[in-house]
């Protein structure tokens, strides 16, 4: 659906994106991450066409951004950071200006109703956007990208604004119509990117540093898989029962963590998941599990320790396989960075 080959894009004596490449194929939820300044909005903006390349070729649905801008537009709904709405505009009068615009051949009322009904702001289809909260300003935005019903979605930050209960509703949206369109979705709550991205392409200082699954960019990260379970147990029973689960390699008592409970860390066989068997044995015991984490690095530690260096040390980080894999983790959330040029090195 999206093929880039060789963007480049200078400032002045400034390269702001330098030779990036990526295809995205139809259907896909593509997380798109880098930290501010990194080129993301910028690259962003020039799949859209409203920024023009240096060098390089982007071809939307096989139409080149460039030389059939018209026809590769009709294919794109675009949600900047910041909505481009007029706010003396009713919220329908505005999402008939749009479909007007982009010269959409649906019939219009039906049309306008969906879009309306699907981001649940036909209760306030007749106020003044001026009068909206941020959050409903928002949903705005996000109605004005489904305009015409584009095969590619890009959305900038489309949470901005909303509270808890919106967010999770524009989430299970994102997923919604990730099953008919292709959406590239940048955000900087990491959380939310986990919760409904397939795939990670993570850029820094212009460069794409990593294109992957979250899943394999951890086990590339890092070598540690293994679990710790609570659970209401005899200790001495449970650690001999936990042993005998297929899969795995070795289990450690942490002792008693609460009237009557034990935490066992457990170490996987490589490349083995073991959670649903873990579950089964302490079930068929007649004990409660109380917790099942996993030590596998969260999206937020697989970005930081990406982007914590200049790109061609993450690509290496990535491409070295077990030689370059963290046994200990150092970066967690809502704590310091650790120094680790060493490991690096």
């Amino acid at each position: 659906m999206i093929n880039v080959t060789g963007l480049s894009k200078r400032y002045g004596s400034h390269l702001a994106v330098k030779d990036v490449n990526f295809d995205i194929d139809k259907g896909e939820i593509i997380g798109f991450l880098g930290p501010n300044g990194a080129g993301k909005s910028t690259i962003m903006n020039i799949l859209t066409g409203y920024l023009s390349m240096t060098q390089g070729k982007v071809t939307v649905d096989g139409f080149d951004i460039t030389e059939n801008p018209e026809e590769a537009k009709k294919r794109i709904g675009y949600l900047p950071e910041i909505p481009p709405l007029y706010t003396d505009m009713k919220v329908r009068e505005y999402l008939n200006f749009i479909y007007d615009l982009k010269k959409v051949k649906f019939p219009k009322k039906p049309h306008i109703d969906e879009v309306l009904r699907l981001i649940q702001i036909d209760g306030v289809q007749n106020r003044l956007i001026k009068n909206l909260s941020k959050g409903y300003r928002q949903r705005v935005g996000f109605a004005q990208a489904l305009i015409g019903n584009p095969d590619v979605l890009i959305l900038d930050e489309p949470t901005v604004g909303l509270d808890p209960k919106q967010i999770i509703e524009i989430r299970n949206l994102i997923s919604k119509l990730g099953k008919n369109h292709t959406i590239i979705l940048s955000s900087h709550i990491l959380s939310e990117i986990q919760a409904v991205c397939k795939r990670l392409i993570i850029i820094n200082r212009g460069e794409i540093v990593a294109d992957d699954t979250p899943d394999n960019l951890a086990k590339k990260l890092s070598s540690d898989r293994s679990l710790v379970a609570r659970i209401m147990c005899d200790e001495a029973d449970m650690l001999e029962a936990l042993k005998t689960v297929k899969g795995v390699k070795s289990v450690i008592s942490f002792g008693k963590v609460e009237q009557g409970a034990y935490d066992f860390h457990i170490d996987p066989e490589e490349d083995t998941d073991i959670r649903a068997a873990v579950f089964e044995r302490v079930v068929s015991r007649g004990k409660t599990l109380l917790s099942l984490s996993d030590n596998s690095m969260s999206v937020e530690q697989v970005f930081l320790r990406l982007t914590e260096c200049d790109a061609e040390t993450a690509r290496k980080m990535l491409s070295n396989g077990e030689e370059d894999k963290i046994t200990e983790v150092a970066i967690v959330e809502n704590s310091d960075v650790e120094d680790e040029k060493g490991e690096e090195e």
